[in-house]
């Protein structure tokens, strides 16, 4: 049964920065990329960034040049660099594993944890 656990979240001024981590456990060895996932309250889950087996990343447009991922595959471990963080990036940000395909990560249906909550305040 795969397992996600998030933390490292909380409240952040504006322009500040914070970095979640996440560990996946019981996760298939198909899968060949991780990434993050983040939903603000009232919107719709958006992509955030991405990283596959091989150390390619995808960083979505709204965070570029402000956000960075990374991974230590051996210990199953996902981290989230956020810099500069604005409002629109308070959230519950999530961890999922995916199919790397054409420079994209397809994620893996119910593949998340609890989440973590960032609240940039002004």
């Amino acid at each position: 049964q795969p397992q996600f656990t998030e933390f490292g979240g909380g409240s952040v001024e504006l322009g500040g920065s914070l970095r979640l981590s996440c560990i996946a456990s019981g996760v298939s060895e198909a899968y060949d990329c991780m990434g993050w996932l983040r939903q603000a309250p009232g919107k719709e889950i958006e992509a955030v960034a991405w990283i596959s087996n091989n150390g390619i990343t995808k960083i979505e447009d709204s965070v570029q040049g402000r956000f960075a991922v990374s991974r230590d595959i051996a210990r199953g471990k996902l981290y989230l660099f956020m810099t500069d963080v604005k409002a629109e990036d308070s959230g519950t940000y999530t961890c999922t594993v995916g199919d790397w395909e054409g420079g994209v990560c397809y994620p893996a249906a119910g593949h998340v944890g609890q989440g973590t909550r960032v609240t940039v305040s002004p």
